[in-house]
């Protein structure tokens, strides 16, 4: 039998597959101030921050540019339009969930994407499966302080100890830690499993029906 009773996931590469959209919302905002744009493999190794350590990484001198807030705020308008147009989940992803929620856990989302986005997303996709979403919000510190993570213990009632954290990256393994709790690292995310290893992973998912083994304690 489980010790636990909640799975909290991070979203962008553990649930959604968001690269495109992303990297369409920062070439739009770079384009338009007349800076160079970014490749998909620039995008993959800059997110997993939050949407303004990205921007950071992408607009040429960072904060210190003088048209930064103002890439910044066409990069958010422009996402808030876009952020679906090619986003989707991970095949087998809405299975896994619906698995685990048969199951009778509770399931929750922390993201450091912006809280409109993190919601829309979540409610579009896993509506039925997902009992709460928290995104980024300027009262609120990202990850990996613990904050996202503790707001939903909260909402869901558990503490530490009856909870797993689901992420792809060296930020989710520390999010984890911060939160005391066990992280399995999916290998299909936005960092290798090298990566997540020298981060200090030491629970994998192959695939994402390995997170409900492992959730249940059969692996």
């Amino acid at each position: 039998m489980s010790k636990f009773k909640a799975v909290i996931f991070d979203l962008d590469g553990t649930l959604l597959y968001t690269l495109e959209d992303l990297k369409n919302s920062v070439n739009y905002a770079l384009a338009r101030h007349g800076m160079e744009t970014c490749t998909l493999g620039e995008i993959q190794y800059r997110v997993g921050n939050g949407v303004q350590k990205l921007m950071e990484r992408c607009v040429p001198d960072g904060l210190s540019n003088p048209e930064f807030e103002d890439t910044f705020q066409d990069f958010k308008n422009h996402y808030k339009i876009h952020c679906n147009d090619n986003s989707g989940p991970y095949e087998g992803i809405p299975e896994v969930l619906k698995k685990l929620k048969k199951n009778g856990y509770k399931l929750a989302i922390v993201s450091n994407k912006f809280m409109d986005a993190t919601k829309e997303l979540a409610d579009l996709y896993f509506k039925d499966t997902i009992d709460v979403a928290i995104g980024e919000t300027k009262d609120i510190r990202k990850k990996p302080a613990p904050d996202t993570v503790i707001e939903a213990m909260k909402i869901l009632g558990v503490t530490s100890d009856e909870c797993i954290y689901v992420g792809d990256s060296d930020v989710d393994i520390n999010t984890a830690k911060n939160s005391q709790m066990p992280c399995i690292s999916v290998a299909w995310g936005f960092r290798t499993r090298q990566e997540q290893i020298d981060a200090g992973g030491t629970i994998f998912a192959e695939k994402p029906d390995d997170i409900f083994g492992i959730v249940e304690g059969n692996r």
